[in-house]
């Protein structure tokens, strides 16, 4: 940590999506409404699962931490990326794009273990229900889930200091709408081998231990369905699976295209483009998603809505 003042600049620029002010403007009432819609979506998801005991399951205590992790990598950049829109200053400090970054990189990186713990809880619930309450008692869940999270910032703390050790002295300026690992690599003076072998192996770690217990877990879960005999069982059971299954595709498929992959491959234009979808839509999607396709939630969300409504009077 000593060596963090290693540069030649006590601030960057974010040159962000654009630099036409017209543009500027209609991305800043998108980005509004994408923020708004998400902060509703995710606190009504976390204020439903609390109040409803009906949702005081292992499930809706993994979906509980996920609508939890959406509100703080949503929160770490749109809001800043709001501002700058506005603003015809787009710096950022030193120290806040590290720790922008450094909060940006755990909770994505915990939500990915997550994502693979959900996996786990789905195929326990289906493949083996009487074991389920055991399995997956309370003191289990609350392991999964502080392993996740410990996974998660031992990660972020890697990729943190191992990319603010650099000295950045070729520009000061960031192509890109927040700081992440890519874009300031390209900042330094000096090789980042070392920084690409770390980010794609403890990356690659990440992503490939969470997938394959997603993989697995559903090969397991899908010839489970398909023993089913009757039509009605089948969709039921896949029911409880669909919405995780859609949100881990689409996370999936944006993080695998933004980090694993070789650098001569890097276009700023693309990571851009998939960086707004992983950092702002998808926070965006979930909640949405498991409210739409998930009838306990929407219950409880009605509930919660009438009870409010009342109390209103």
């Amino acid at each position: 940590m000593a060596n963090w003042n290693n540069t030649h600049y006590k601030e960057f620029i974010l040159l962000g999506l654009t630099d036409n002010p017209k543009l500027e403007i209609i991305l800043f009432g998108l980005f509004f409404i994408f923020y708004t819609v998400t902060l509703l979506g995710n606190i009504g998801i976390i204020v439903a699962v609390r109040v409803d005991s009906r949702l005081h399951t292992p499930m809706y205590f993994f979906l509980n931490n996920l609508s939890f992790l959406d509100l703080c990598y949503a929160t770490i950049i749109t809001p800043k990326t709001l501002v700058n829109f506005l603003s015809k200053s787009k710096a950022i400090g030193y120290i806040e794009c590290a720790v922008q970054m450094y909060f940006f990189a755990a909770s994505v990186t915990t939500e990915c273990f997550l994502l693979g713990v959900m996996a786990y809880d789905r195929y326990v619930a289906i493949c083996n229900p009487l074991l389920y309450s055991v399995v997956m008692s309370k003191k289990i869940c609350i392991q999964l889930v502080a392993g996740a999270y410990t996974l998660g910032y031992l990660n972020a703390t890697l990729h943190t200091i191992t990319t603010f050790r650099l000295p950045f002295c070729k520009t000061n300026k960031i192509d890109h709408f927040f700081c992440d690992v890519p874009p300031l690599l390209k900042l330094s003076c000096t090789k980042t081998t070392m920084n690409e072998i770390l980010m794609f192996i403890f990356g690659g770690f990440a992503e490939s231990s969470s997938l394959t217990t997603i993989i697995v877990s559903y090969s397991y879960i899908i010839s489970t369905i398909l023993r089913i005999r009757s039509v009605d069982g089948r969709k039921k059971a896949f029911s409880t699976c669909a919405s995780h299954l859609m949100v881990v595709t689409i996370f999936y498929c944006t993080i695998l295209f933004m980090y694993l992959r070789p650098s001569s491959t890097y276009a700023m234009s693309q990571d851009q483009v998939a960086s707004v979808f992983y950092s702002v839509i998808i926070p965006l999607l979930n909640p949405l998603i498991y409210s739409l396709r998930n009838k306990e939630v929407i219950q409880a969300l009605k509930k919660m809505k009438a009870k409010y409504c009342c109390s209103g009077k």
